[in-house]
């Protein structure tokens, strides 16, 4: 059985981790084996990229940029806990953000070409088979934030999330050969798992 690999995007509080854990259930239900993953990673790299998004140490958006790939060439490759290893072993991979955020959110305060082009270029940085972004508005998002938070990371206020969003879907708008289906994420968990499910099921399932 050929693995998948599938990220999910949005802005923060757009409904990712509870969205991720329903595709994890169907998936297992039809006999399929599942790896969930993350980005920022575990690695040394990945614990100064949270720092960073905590507020606790200010980092501009090229070193930002730069950190994140370097995560995520780790992310790819890691014999262990890497994409590429799970995917060869059968294992449907399901990432919680990928580069599409790099160019999104790093794409705000550098040059996103740059950006780009270093992840797209890389040759240990694989492609996805699907990105699905699930779509909500800044407001409703930063509401959800406020409700299941205790904390606020640098990218999670209003204003902000809705430049994020507008720069995701120039993102999109640049990226013609991808596959990404875009997800309105404003309706109840199980109608937006609908949604998602029907964007999974047109992948191949077997080699």
């Amino acid at each position: 059985m050929k693995g998948r690999f599938i990220v999910f995007e949005g802005i923060d509080g757009a409904g990712k981790s509870t969205q991720i854990e329903k595709l994890r259930q169907k998936l297992v239900n039809e006999g399929r084996r599942v790896f969930i993953t993350a980005e920022p990673t575990a690695s040394v790299t990945g614990g100064i990229l949270r720092d960073a998004l905590s507020g606790n140490y200010a980092r501009t958006a090229s070193e930002l940029a730069a950190m994140f790939l370097s995560d995520r060439v780790f992310h790819n490759v890691n014999p262990n806990t890497g994409i590429k290893q799970a995917l060869e072993k059968g294992f449907d991979v399901v990432s919680d953000r990928y580069y599409y955020s790099s160019f999104a959110y790093q794409g705000l305060d550098s040059d996103i070409n740059w950006v780009i082009d270093m992840n797209l270029n890389c040759p240990d940085i694989r492609k996805p088979d699907l990105c699905i972004f699930l779509d909500l508005d800044a407001d409703k998002s930063k509401e959800r934030i406020d409700t299941n938070r205790a904390t606020v990371e640098i990218f999670e206020h209003s204003s902000l999330l809705d430049k994020i969003r507008r720069k995701f879907f120039d993102v999109f708008s640049m990226l013609k050969d991808e596959n990404i289906e875009i997800i309105d994420a404003s309706g109840t968990v199980d109608e937006v798992a609908l949604k998602i499910a029907a964007a999974v099921d047109k992948l191949p399932k077997e080699e």
